[in-house]
């Protein structure tokens, strides 16, 4: 089956009140019934449901029908999915290589932003108990704060898992969680993302 894509807070809520309307009624609620029971109005949910069937989450049957809506993959859009994409180094950057898993974790998975997963190779970052193996739920993003955990790609193309600072000279310092390790210095960095949440199987 194919996963449900990245859904905004409305939208979500859109979807929830559409499945609960339909088991109950047994049609689909029409664009008004939607607006009076989020409180909005009907061109704000217009809006929104247009978005879910770009998203292929909604279809309709046919043009110009006010219940003419439907679920597609109806089984899937209450179960939030993950991909693991591959390793991320939290030693020494390695190349980052792509294993795609896939991983259920609707609770852990905010539902208006694009979330993945790495698995941790190395314990750079054993202070922020982040271990090796571990898997890290990362916040797909282009830009972080300092003292965010990232997931960094260095000018050479490896990739790293650490804390980010900014230099006063300008440098990036991507700083390890282990008093044992040295931090890397960079001028460019490439920011994927940052973590969330980190995920241990004992």
């Amino acid at each position: 089956m194919v996963p449900l894509p990245p859904l905004t807070r409305r939208q979500r809520e859109i979807l929830t009140f559409f499945e609960s309307y339909r088991s109950e009624h047994g049609i689909s609620p029409t664009l008004e019934e939607i607006a009076q029971s989020l409180g909005v109005n009907k061109v704000t949910v217009f809006g929104h449901v247009a978005e879910l069937e770009k998203k292929g989450v909604l279809a309709r049957s046919k043009r110009g029908i006010s219940r003419g809506l439907q679920p597609v993959e109806a089984e899937t859009v209450s179960t939030g999915r993950v991909q693991i994409l591959g390793r991320v180094a939290a030693g020494a950057p390695i190349e980052a290589i792509e294993s795609p898993e896939e991983l259920d974790l609707q609770s852990l998975v905010p539902a208006d932003r694009e979330v993945f997963a790495l698995r941790v190779k190395g314990n750079s970052m054993i202070e922020d108990s982040i271990r090796d193996g571990d898997l890290v739920l990362v916040e797909k993003r282009d830009h972080a704060h300092n003292g965010e955990i990232v997931v960094a790609v260095l000018p050479d193309g490896d990739a790293t898992l650490k804390r980010l600072y900014r230099e006063p000279d300008g440098r990036f310092r991507l700083q390890p969680a282990n008093a044992q390790m040295q931090p890397i210095f960079a001028r460019e960095v490439e920011i994927r993302g940052v973590v969330l949440a980190v995920l241990r199987q004992y």
